[in-house]
């Protein structure tokens, strides 16, 4: 399957309401999206994509890497924010600035302005791979948004409710959409569903994802 699996024939973006507090920006990075697969490959020159262990011992099936002030691991010792690579033992590469931009410009279209993040999570997800709901909760300040990116192939995006039990939303996802939550929804779960075959021009069968958070 080449391209999209969810692809309108729109190309202007919209905003879409997922509940209060969260929102849907169809096609937000697109323009900017060249500019953004770029320093992608710049930050995963300095710190590679690795599948991180959960606390579990189970290898995450998503390809990570980090930037900014502050990168996100998992491993034996749990889940955490540090300032250094682990693998490198390096501070984590420093976040492009088409990076924070668009975080920041997402963030006020989302609703939340003043948005300055210190932590990049760069997801790159190969087909098979998926990440089961979780609530983005090791971070010292939740009135501070989430912005998630989407680049390149489509994916199924699900976002829940306060308690894991509680039934999802479907949501899919393509390139250049941009989903923004805080306020009453920021500890919300979410996750995306097995990631299927498809090609995109850009980024062949990989769909990668940017998260921008304010971890301290």
């Amino acid at each position: 399957m080449t391209m999209d699996l969810f692809e309108s024939s729109s190309s202007e973006p919209w905003v879409e309401p997922l509940c209060d507090g969260a929102v849907v920006l169809r096609r937000f990075a697109r323009a900017d999206a060249s500019r953004l697969l770029e320093a992608i490959s710049v930050v995963a020159e300095q710190a590679r994509f690795r599948q991180m262990q959960t606390p579990g011992g189970h290898t995450m099936s998503v390809a990570m890497t980090c930037c900014g002030d502050w990168g996100w691991v998992t491993d034996a010792g749990g889940y955490r924010y540090q300032q250094t690579d682990p693998l490198s033992g390096e501070p984590w590469p420093l976040m492009p600035a088409v990076f924070r931009s668009l975080a920041a410009k997402a963030a006020s279209a989302g609703g939340y302005s003043g948005f300055e993040p210190d932590a990049c999570l760069v997801n790159r997800y190969a087909p098979g791979a998926k990440m089961g709901l979780h609530q983005d909760k090791d971070e010292d300040d939740f009135d501070q948004p989430i912005v998630s990116l989407s680049l390149g192939t489509p994916a199924m995006f699900q976002f829940g409710g306060a308690r894991r039990s509680d039934r999802p939303q479907r949501v899919p996802l393509e390139h250049g959409d941009v989903v923004v939550w805080g306020g009453p929804a920021r500890l919300r779960y979410h996750g995306v569903l097995t990631l299927k075959q498809a090609l995109h021009s850009l980024t062949g069968a990989c769909r990668y994802n940017l998260t921008f958070r304010r971890a301290r």
